[in-house]
């Protein structure tokens, strides 16, 4: 499994349309076969920042979900509604064991 954190900070005025824009595209990423898991979560005191929490299967399922359609259309719908750019961690998993 590789797990992909994203920290996401938006700017104010942009919540609602980056949470609708991520929606979409964890909706549509959850359909991908390497996708385990694709979870948008906002933090509770700062409603600007955000984090994608993905977990993939293979290597080669991270890479091939960065080049689907909805992907790219999330990509460019949320780059003007970024308060700063966006980072992301990597990790593996511990436990539970992967199946």
């Amino acid at each position: 499994m590789v797990i992909v954190h994203v920290h996401v900070r938006v700017v104010p005025g942009g919540i609602d349309l980056f949470r609708e824009a991520s929606l979409a595209n964890a909706r549509a990423s959850v359909q991908e076969p390497g996708v385990a898991r694709f979870d948008v979560i906002q933090q509770e005191d700062d409603p600007t920042r955000f984090e994608l929490i993905e977990v993939y299967r293979t290597a080669e399922a991270a890479a091939a979900h960065k080049a689907t359609a909805h992907y790219a259309a999330w990509r460019d719908s949320v780059a003007p509604l970024m308060a700063e750019p966006r980072s992301s961690t990597k990790y593996r998993t511990v436990f539970p064991e992967t199946l």
